[in-house]
């Protein structure tokens, strides 16, 4: 099986992680195992690790990573990352990589339902398990179905469009990706259209919606982050505003000291930091990587270290 996905920032992440060859790391979104070879190259005597929940990633990471006795493959959900680990005797570790968002092999590949260019069932889920895409289109109520657009989307016109689903799925139920695609692309001024395919953002959503995305992510970080041993570091590579803006909003609350008000004389709170930044900005992408990947246009790359 094929696993394309070009690892994203990677030299900038690699070098961010503060690889010790002793050391032990977790990839919680290991994928095909880009930035996981990286890792693996300078531990010795170190582990890594490597999450997913696609059962295809995790095929491909088996055969790729066979002959390397630091690589520890597990199938499940880096939101349950203490679980994961506590269920074979890891209680810290010394870094934590997570790459959010859907790969590139999950996009390319028609049958998995996650593109509005090419026809397939309506799917969505990265794990391949779980409710679909196809039954939250035909199954929600109009409301709901805004709110998921509105929200996870940032879609303006969230109201037009799942007012169109669900018209359109009074006549038939909705069981593809193009079907969807077009009910979007008509519930939209026609401005919309000219820039940029208009589904995007409703896919997104859906996306999110299925697979409990900004869920999965805000409990995946506090898991991290309390696995991790003085000096340890959490990567984390993300690709639109939501997920960057909780990835921000959790590390600044570890990097925060105090939090009595500005008038109080000395401090009651007592309140310390638990981490610092190793970037104040994020990491993005220079134009040599995005000449060879532009995917990785809108990838941002926030590190913290905890103290």
């Amino acid at each position: 099986m094929e696993f394309s996905h070009i690892p994203v920032l990677l030299n900038e992440t690699i070098e961010g992680l503060n690889i010790r060859e002793n050391g032990i790391y977790v990839d919680g979104t290991a994928g095909g195992g880009g930035h996981s070879s990286a890792i693996l190259k300078r531990l010795t005597t170190g582990k890594l690790i490597c999450v997913d929940q696609d059962p295809d990633a995790i095929s491909v990471l088996t055969q790729k990573f066979k002959k390397n006795e630091n690589a520890i493959i597990v199938c499940g959900n880096f939101g349950n990352m203490k679980d994961l680990l506590q269920l074979r005797g890891v209680g810290r570790v010394d870094g934590v990589l997570l790459d959010i968002g859907v790969s590139s092999h999950q996009l390319d590949t028609p049958s998995r339902g996650f593109s509005f260019h090419e026809d397939a069932p309506l799917d969505m889920r990265m794990s391949q398990s779980g409710v679909t895409a196809e039954e939250l289109v035909n199954t929600l109520p109009f409301e709901e179905l805004r709110k998921i657009i509105s929200e996870y989307g940032e879609e303006r016109y969230a109201g037009s469009i799942a007012k169109g689903i669900v018209v359109a799925r009074e006549q038939a139920p909705v069981t593809t990706t193009l079907q969807l695609a077009e009910i979007v692309k008509a519930n939209v001024p026609q401005k919309v259209r000219r820039d940029g395919h208009p589904a995007r953002k409703t896919f997104q959503a859906i996306r999110i919606a299925v697979n409990d995305e900004l869920n999965v992510l805000s409990r995946g970080l506090d898991d991290a982050f309390s696995l991790l041993g003085t000096g340890g570091r959490l990567a984390v590579i993300t690709f639109h505003s939501l997920e960057d803006r909780l990835v921000k909003q959790k590390m600044a609350g570890w990097c925060q000291g105090c939090t009595c008000p500005k008038d109080f004389p000395v401090c009651v709170c007592g309140n310390k930091p638990k981490a610092r930044l190793v970037h104040k900005k994020p990491v993005c992408a220079n134009e040599t990587e995005l000449l060879h990947n532009p995917r990785a246009r809108s990838a941002k790359l926030r590190i913290c270290e905890k103290i």
